[in-house]
């Protein structure tokens, strides 16, 4: 079987290791003689893929006592109207800084529950190029919390440095840059982010959230939408996506084999590295629209001369193994995503191709 170089933006790629995993155990899981799949979640077998799960989540990124760690299903878009729900009263109002699509949309869904304000954008017309700078936040010291999405899968930009939010809790939609390097989770009230990019398959989402918050979450909203509910029954209220949750339990797993999250970063920065590194080569021929300093470590976004060599590129290089190049059709261009399971070899070919490609066509 030959494995494709998978630059997917998501789902994404995982790693062969949690895959294999998963096939030896697919039939049989532990000797019960069926499948995870088939297993209740109330019973011990699928009780202890979910807490060991829960577990690594912990001790890979150090998380705190005083935070719930919570599997939650409906993705990030469901967290976009959930975060409100829980933590925006009728008597303030929330701030939100636009950097992409996906905080547009986030901010979007929150207008329809509660009082919202933009508190920076950096929107050039239907474009984000670049990350705020500190000094262009414009906060309310009395907003509910302040929402901020730290990589931009559609435009390849990323927050390298945690905003500083003075006593109001930061809030951060982590999708496509969860576990990419250690954080300081205190510097978050509460991350949220859709497994399907470096975690997991689509189907979960993992929610890290400060404890107190919870506990002054909304009462008045469905139970189902409540924090509270999960929290009170370990993620467990309704049932969970459990194969999901075991394939998340099986990447986390290799990531802690692997070394955990500085290896990971390391990894990450050196794929980053040749793949930037390339594209400043071969700028007269490669545009990169993004500022230097908000260039995304997860998503590569760039452009060709013309549309048409934008096809033949993802055309060419989907002959040779390579597959998810092709922009967002928002908009459009070359993306190439790198995530934590995406290797260097992949992207060594890739660089390889590109040079090539560049001459013939340049």
């Amino acid at each position: 079987m030959a494995r494709v170089h998978n630059f997917n933006a998501g789902p994404a790629a995982l790693p062969l290791a949690a895959l294999e995993r998963a096939q030896r155990e697919l039939l049989d899981f532990e000797g019960t003689g069926m499948s995870i799949i088939e297993h209740s979640h109330r019973g011990k077998a699928f009780e202890g893929v979910h807490d060991e799960a829960l577990s690594l989540l912990r001790e890979l990124l150090s998380i705190p006592d005083d935070y719930h760690v919570l599997f939650l299903q409906g993705g990030a878009s469901h967290q976009f109207a959930m975060v409100p729900l829980n933590l925006l009263p009728p008597e303030k109002s929330a701030d939100y800084v636009l950097t992409g699509g996906w905080s547009e949309k986030a901010y979007e869904e929150a207008g329809r529950i509660g009082t919202v304000r933009v508190a920076a954008t950096t929107a050039e017309g239907k474009r984000f190029t670049r990350i705020p700078r500190q000094s262009e936040l414009s906060l309310n010291p009395n907003a509910a919390y302040v929402h901020i999405t730290t990589n931009n899968t559609l435009f390849g930009t990323q927050w390298h440095d945690v905003p500083d939010t003075g006593n109001v809790p930061l809030v951060a939609d982590m999708s496509s840059d969860f576990l990419w390097r250690p954080i300081d989770v205190r510097r978050y009230a509460l991350i949220y982010a859709g497994a399907q990019k470096n975690i997991g398959p689509s189907g979960v989402t993992v929610v890290v959230v400060r404890k107190d918050l919870v506990e002054q979450g909304r009462k008045d909203i469905p139970k189902i939408f409540q924090y509270r509910t999960h929290a009170e029954n370990n993620s467990l209220y309704n049932t969970p996506p459990t194969f999901a949750i075991y394939l998340v339990r099986n990447v986390l797993a290799v990531a802690k084999e692997q070394g955990g999250l500085p290896e990971i970063e390391r990894k990450n920065r050196a794929k980053a590295a040749l793949l930037y590194g390339t594209l400043d080569e071969l700028a007269g021929f490669y545009k990169a629209p993004v500022e230097r300093e908000s260039r995304s470590v997860m998503n590569v976004v760039f452009r060709l001369p013309t549309e048409e060599l934008e096809k033949r590129f993802v055309a060419e290089a989907a002959k040779q193994g390579m597959v998810g190049l092709a922009g967002h059709r928002v908009t459009g261009g070359i993306r190439v995503s790198l995530y934590n399971a995406v290797e260097l070899a992949s992207v060594e070919v890739l660089v390889r191709f590109m040079k090539d490609f560049a001459k013939l066509a340049g």
